[in-house]
């Protein structure tokens, strides 16, 4: 998805700006590298950004190989240092609010450690949604993979294997580290009801879009392959 080029295919959504306006050129591609910078950020303020590709996806895996670089930007939340996400089945770009911070998704948690402890990446968080995991509906925000702990500046690739409203796998270097099925709208989130259609919560599919939470985040290889339905 990711041509090492530029950002074709390619929409910005930052939160308070129009879609399309890339504040502080805060997506951008240097040495073949798709790059999330703060270098023109004074503070963060809340500016959470969302790269998204134009096309939609159902049935898939999406590779991604990532790593955490520099400082977090002065002002962003503790929470989001060395944090970024893949979000998946989202909503369109064009149908958010100016100042809505994430798109109605489910994201595949990026994390990187910080020199000690535990911090496993590969995590599953839901933005206006819900997820059925071991057959129960989980409405916990964030929910842990088994995933190892990847500190300091290291490249980690990792997929997501999609199959629409069924099983979808998250898998690090390999290994897989979360599974859930039934992802679906969040009917007491206010953002999400707008997208039920007909009292159809059920998500099948949707935009995918990468993170830009605060800390500096880049992205080599962004790729996608179609599966059979």
């Amino acid at each position: 998805l990711f041509n090492g080029k530029n950002l074709d295919g390619w929409k910005v959504k930052i939160t308070g700006y129009e879609l399309g306006d890339n504040y502080g050129d805060t997506f951008r591609v240097e040495d073949g590298v798709m790059k999330v910078c703060y270098d023109q950020y004074e503070k963060f303020d809340g500016k959470f950004g969302h790269i998204f590709y134009e096309t939609p996806f159902s049935h898939y895996v999406i590779r991604v190989e990532y790593r955490f670089v520099g400082e977090q930007c002065p002002g962003g939340p503790g929470w989001a240092f060395r944090n970024s996400g893949i979000m998946l089945h989202g909503q369109s770009p064009e149908s958010m609010r100016k100042d809505q911070n994430f798109p109605v998704s489910v994201e595949l948690q990026l994390l990187g450690g910080g020199g000690s402890g535990e911090r496993p990446t590969g995590n599953v968080c839901t933005p206006g949604t819900h997820i059925v995991v071991d057959d129960k509906l989980v409405t916990r925000h964030c929910n842990s993979s088994t995933s190892k702990t990847y500190h300091g500046d290291q490249w980690v690739t990792i997929e997501v294997e999609v199959h629409g409203n069924g099983v979808t796998k998250s898998i690090v270097e390999g290994e897989t580290v979360f599974e859930y099925t039934q992802p679906q709208l969040d009917e007491n989130d206010a953002d999400a009801r707008k997208l039920i259609k007909d009292g159809d919560k059920m998500l099948r599919g949707g935009t995918i879009s990468l993170q830009a939470e605060s800390h500096p985040v880049e992205f080599r290889k962004v790729e996608l392959r179609e599966l059979e339905q």
